[in-house]
C-alpha cells in the first residue's frame, strides 16, 4: 500500500485536483435553498497558479472549505487521481494539501518558530524542518526578525506571511489561498504575491487563490475561474481574461 500511495504522489501526471458537478447546499429558514456552489467542474495542473475570482459570495471560499472537507457537499473532488470523499480535513492535510483561510488563523498566543514547527506536526523529519524553517526565514525575512515574538502581536501582513510559512511547512503538492490580500496595505500585498511567485516557480508547489482583487490575482496566475452565483461562468488562461474587457466589467469589477 505505501509502494503504491507513494507513487501516485509523486509520478501522477494528472491534475492536481480535479472536481466534478460539486454542489454545496445550505438551508436558510427565510430564503429556503442556497446553492453555494452549484454543480461546477473544475481541474488544476501541477506547477501552475490558479486563480478562482469572483464577487463576495460567488462561492469561492466555498469551494476551497469543499475541497478539503470542511463542509459537506456531493459530487467528486480528486487529488492525484485519489478520491478525497469520506476523508478528514486532516487526513486530506496529510496528503500534502495545505489551506490558508481567510483571516489567516495564525496561533496568536504561540511564537512566530512554534507557529512553523506546527505546519509540520505531520512530518517526522526533523532535520529536514529545522532546514525549512531556515528556508521560510529567507522567504519573510520579517519572520526571522520576530521568530521569538507572540504571533498575536504581529502586523496584520506579518500574519499573513506566517500563514503561508507555516502552510509551506507541511511540504505541499497543493496550496489554496483564500483572498490573502484582504485587510492588507497595497505594497505589502505586492510583496506577498511576489513571494507567492517565487515560492511556485523554485518548489513547484501548484496553487489555487481565492481573490477579489481579480487585476492583481491575474497577474499572479497562468490560469483562471471565474465563478458567479455558484457557477463557473468563464475559464481560461489569466492574460486571455485579463485582456477581455466585458469579462472584467461584468465579472471582475474593474
Amino acid at each position: 500500500m505505501f509502494l503504491v500511495s507513494s507513487f501516485r504522489r509523486f509520478f501522477f501526471v494528472g491534475p492536481v485536483i480535479e472536481a466534478r458537478q460539486l454542489t454545496k447546499v445550505f438551508r436558510d429558514k427565510k430564503r429556503g435553498e442556497i446553492r453555494a456552489v452549484d454543480d461546477i467542474s473544475f481541474r488544476v495542473a501541477p506547477g501552475q497558479i490558479y486563480g478562482l475570482l469572483g464577487a463576495n459570495g460567488a462561492g469561492k471560499t466555498t469551494t476551497l472549505r469543499a475541497i478539503c472537507n470542511m463542509v459537506r457537499s456531493t459530487g467528486a473532488i480528486e487529488f492525484q487521481g485519489a478520491a478525497l470523499s469520506g476523508k478528514s480535513t486532516e487526513g486530506i492535510v496529510r496528503l500534502g494539501i495545505a489551506h490558508v483561510p481567510q483571516g489567516r488563523g495564525t496561533f496568536t498566543t504561540m511564537t512566530v518558530e512554534e507557529n512553523l514547527q506546527l505546519g509540520a506536526i505531520s512530518r517526522r523529519d526533523s532535520a529536514a524542518i529545522v532546514s525549512d524553517i531556515e528556508r521560510m526565514y529567507a522567504h519573510f525575512p520579517v519572520l526571522k526578525e520576530r521568530h521569538t515574538q507572540q504571533a498575536g502581536t504581529l502586523s496584520g501582513g506579518e500574519q499573513q506571511m506566517l500563514a503561508v510559512a507555516r502552510a509551506l511547512m507541511l511540504r505541499p503538492r497543493l496550496m489554496l489561498l483564500d483572498e490573502p490580500s484582504f485587510g492588507l496595505a497595497p505594497l505589502i500585498v505586492r510583496d506577498l504575491f511576489g513571494i507567492l511567485g517565487k515560492i511556485n516557480r523554485e518548489d513547484k508547489v501548484t496553487i489555487l487563490v481565492v481573490e477579489q482583487n481579480a487585476q492583481l490575482a491575474l497577474e499572479l496566475a497562468d490560469q483562471a475561474y471565474v465563478i458567479e452565483t455558484g457557477r463557473i461562468v468563464m475559464s481560461g488562461s489569466a492574460k486571455d481574461i485579463a485582456s477581455n474587457e466585458d469579462v472584467r466589467k461584468s465579472y471582475l469589477g474593474y
